[in-house]
């Protein structure tokens, strides 16, 4: 596993590792960061800067586990709600699926900071979106009990993929994105599975372009 933490700032407390003692440490390194004044003036007084989420995916998916051989995935455990990333959701996204990571949600959430149904919050259906697009599921977390569920879920799904191949009718090494619609012959399943995946880019094709 890996740690990193995101706040302001987006930080990789632990890079890879499969020793215990070095994730509890960093775990224990974990510090929060303040974001940018807030700004003053007729609009509403809204903090700037104070969460990069998207930064944090694109880190996880292109720095850590592009490296990485075999199963990969993504635990977010966050509000959802992003405040100052350099990146888009959609780039994240994308990262993490040229990665093949799964991304699931743990949401924290107390909805009183923003509000009850207020339109500034957006952050459940922004972690839904990434987990749905890359084959995770979002789980709900308002206590530790509830936190160590989800991470047996997760842990229990992760142990028990399958793992499907097949060769598209389109040979074009584009490097474009593929959408995947896999359904059971059963009735009242739900398949959990990616979106999509993005293309092998042929160097001939891309000097072509």
């Amino acid at each position: 596993a890996f740690l990193i933490t995101f706040d302001s700032r987006v930080e990789l407390l632990a890079d890879v590792t499969g020793s215990a003692g070095r994730l509890r440490s960093a775990l224990e390194r974990i510090r929060v960061h303040g974001g940018a004044p807030i700004p003053q003036g007729p609009f509403p007084r809204i903090p700037t800067g104070g969460t990069h989420l998207y930064d944090a995916v694109f880190l996880a998916s292109e720095d850590v586990l592009a490296r990485e051989a075999g199963r990969k995935a993504i635990i977010l455990i966050s509000d959802g709600q992003d405040q100052g990333s350099r990146l888009s959701r959609d780039a994240a996204i994308e990262t993490a699926q040229k990665t093949d990571a799964i991304i699931y949600g743990i949401l924290f959430v107390d909805r009183r900071f923003y509000g009850f149904d207020s339109p500034r919050y957006s952050g459940e259906s922004t972690m839904k979106r990434m987990a749905e697009q890359t084959g995770g599921r979002v789980f709900k977390a308002s206590n530790e009990n509830e936190l160590s569920m989800a991470f047996r879920q997760i842990s229990e799904e992760l142990r028990s993929q399958y793992s499907l191949g097949y060769s598209p009718t389109n040979a074009r090494r584009d490097g474009s994105f593929r959408k995947i619609d896999l359904r059971a012959k059963p009735r009242g399943l739900k398949v959990q599975a990616r979106r999509g995946y993005y293309a092998s880019m042929d160097e001939t094709f891309s000097e072509a372009q």
